[in-house]
């Protein structure tokens, strides 16, 4: 890795391989997926609830079944009305940096030139003849964007979710016309009977929070394990 802070003067001729495809780390059954995005994720794909390495609740959207299937993704690119924006930043991250005057630090977006997308005579532009931002570029700092507010309101949310007894383990189990069974393990969800019950000053927090609209979006979202399985069937149907 190669990462470096982006400019318009090093970096004006700099393209991006844009679409997806395996050869740039779009071949995954599961992506992470933030509180900013869950209104559009919930239309295509099953929310689900996991724990990092470090213990904490993160949601992830399911995409495929098998190891490294992502089942929206084929020879076309990737076939969803809504691409995560973990996906969709591509060789881009955001990071802390004060300027030449010392004051405090600020998001800056940084690239990785060593990154599969990254050319020089291929792709995308990011930048403008005269050094403006390219639509390309703009349409990365949208998806910075809600990966770097994302970040912020997603410990918090899970952190009132786990207290008011809102996460539930889950035994998601799928099995295909053929026989072949899946199991996903270490998995969660939000209990909507449990949600249903909240009233008085939490139910209060959590409309004003938007939290109760993120709470139903997760619990909505499982609906679409079904879309899945009819994916998973016509990818086998197609290879048999």
């Amino acid at each position: 890795m190669n990462r470096v802070l982006l400019n318009n003067v090093d970096h004006a001729d700099l393209r991006v391989i844009a679409g997806h495809g395996a050869a740039f780390g779009d071949a995954i059954n599961q992506t992470l997926i933030l509180p900013t995005e869950f209104e559009a994720a919930q239309r295509e794909y099953p929310i689900l609830i996991r724990k990092d390495a470090a213990g904490a609740y993160q949601a992830v959207v399911l995409l495929g079944l098998d190891r490294d299937e992502n089942l929206f993704l084929d020879e076309t690119g990737w076939n969803a009305r809504y691409v995560p924006a973990v996906q969709r930043r591509g060789p881009f991250s955001i990071a802390l940096q004060r300027d030449a005057l010392g004051a405090e630090p600020r998001p800056m977006i940084h690239v990785d030139l060593d990154h599969p997308r990254i050319s020089r005579e291929e792709g995308e532009p990011l930048f403008l003849p005269a050094g403006g931002n390219a639509p390309y570029l703009q349409g990365v700092s949208i998806a910075l964007g809600q990966i770097h507010d994302g970040l912020e309101i997603a410990g918090p949310m899970f952190a009132f979710f786990d207290e008011l007894g809102l996460i539930e383990p889950i035994d998601v189990e799928i099995k295909l016309d053929d026989g072949t069974s899946y199991a996903l393990p270490d998995v969660f969800t939000l209990a909507p009977d449990r949600l249903a019950a909240v009233t008085g000053e939490p139910l209060e927090k959590l409309h004003q929070s938007g939290l109760l609209r993120a709470a139903h979006w997760i619990i909505a979202s499982m609906g679409n394990i079904e879309d899945l399985i009819a994916r998973k069937a016509r990818r086998r149907a197609s290879l048999a």
